[in-house]
């Protein structure tokens, strides 16, 4: 259906590999000598373990759509993924960086908002009366924003007509974020796609893309390899941080729970440090552990 390789990753399923995955106290890593980092004593594991995934990934959605000086920058979702790209873009030099989030996630805003104090955040399900996520970014930016990017994915429909499509099979993802950003930017804009889209879409804005010079690029599967030895050396000067989107810290026998809540959207998981009887203790300024028992 790609028309090519995508990439192997722990725990995905055989859709990209069949490895086994890596929320366990023991993990087997193919090729170990390529595919594992070894970390400095000064960068905790809190702040050095996600150079393996959310780091990487947020990085290479910035850089691969072209964030640059001056740009006015749109991101969809307020989870890790773009709480990072936030603070990225403005490590690029963005000008100004827009959120959006709404519906019951709408509480990260305040949280990327708190850590981020830069940032700008825009609530869809709090929207004034007649207006759009679209129509509001314009107002807020003239002509729009510069870059979108798409950190949220395709499995969450907002309109009935998607989610009905969804429930029946007739699409695996809904092009509604997708669709909000090519009308969001400015002509001529960049739109990137970091979020998860597995197969075919429908209802997708092809006309407003083509007429208005839009790029649309699909950032694919990080290249953590490519990253990873330069983000290490940002955690370790101070430029980047990446403990600011860390929420909570919980024992690896507690997963079960753990995946129920985050599932509900409850407590306010952000991004969750896992521990396991060979983790180090806290690291000063992060989460202390959090136990439902």
């Amino acid at each position: 259906m790609y028309g090519g390789r995508t990439a192997g990753m722990f725990g995905y399923s055989h859709f990209t590999g069949g490895f086994a995955g890596g929320q366990a106290e023991y993990a087997r890593v193919p090729y170990g000598d390529v595919n594992l980092l070894p970390l400095p004593d000064d960068v905790p594991d809190e702040k050095g373990l996600y150079l393996s995934d959310v780091l990487s990934t947020s990085w290479n959605c910035v850089v691969d759509t072209g964030v640059k000086e001056g740009d006015v920058v749109a991101i969809w979702g307020a989870g890790p993924i773009g709480q990072m790209c936030a603070e990225m873009s403005f490590m690029r030099g963005a000008k100004r960086v827009i959120v959006i989030d709404g519906g019951p996630a709408a509480w990260r805003l305040d949280l990327v908002k708190s850590k981020t104090p830069k940032v700008e955040t825009l609530n869809y399900t709090d929207l004034p009366k007649g207006e759009t996520v679209t129509s509001m970014l314009k107002e807020m930016e003239h002509g729009g924003p510069d870059v979108a990017l798409e950190c949220a994915a395709g499995e969450y429909a907002k309109g009935i007509g998607h989610k009905i499509e969804l429930a029946l099979g007739l699409e695996t993802d809904t092009s509604e974020i997708i669709n909000e950003m090519i009308t969001s930017v400015k002509s001529y804009g960049r739109c990137g796609i970091t979020g998860v889209y597995v197969g075919f879409t429908n209802h997708f804005n092809i006309g407003g893309l083509m007429e208005r010079g839009i790029r649309l690029i699909g950032n694919g599967q990080a290249p953590v390899h490519l990253y990873w030895k330069d983000l290490l050396k940002m955690i370790q000067d101070g430029s980047l941080d990446s403990s600011i989107m860390l929420s909570h810290r919980v024992n690896i026998d507690e997963m079960d729970t753990l995946y129920q809540k985050f599932d509900a959207r409850a407590d306010n998981l952000q991004k969750v440090f896992v521990q396991t009887r060979f983790s180090d203790p806290p690291a000063p300024g992060t989460p202390a552990l959090t136990s439902w028992k």
